[in-house]
């Protein structure tokens, strides 16, 4: 099955989309608030791995190898960032406020 030109270019503006938006992440890293910077890490896992996840998916339709190997690693990266983020909203849901 041959991927149509328009799709690769999707993926490339999303990728630079995403490249766009770990500006602020690293802002937040520098942070001196280490709750911030701790979330700001979980969102630097979450980018890298949407960036490898459009990466390999661009690889694999351009180059004549597959590179599912990096959209899978990708897509692993940005599920346990969503797993630890949906543990510590469950966490903050149960712990009793004063």
């Amino acid at each position: 099955m041959d991927i149509p030109d328009w799709f690769n270019w999707i993926f490339l503006g999303l990728a630079a989309l995403q490249t766009l938006g770990l500006v602020p992440i690293i802002r937040r890293l520098r942070g001196l608030d280490p709750e911030a910077r701790f979330k700001a890490r979980l969102d630097l896992l979450d980018a890298g791995g949407c960036l490898l996840l459009f990466a390999g998916v661009l690889l694999s339709s351009v180059v004549a190898e597959s590179w599912y190997w990096l959209a899978l690693a990708g897509f692993a990266l940005t599920s346990a960032g969503y797993a630890v983020k949906g543990v510590r909203l469950l966490r903050a849901r149960r712990r009793p406020t004063a």
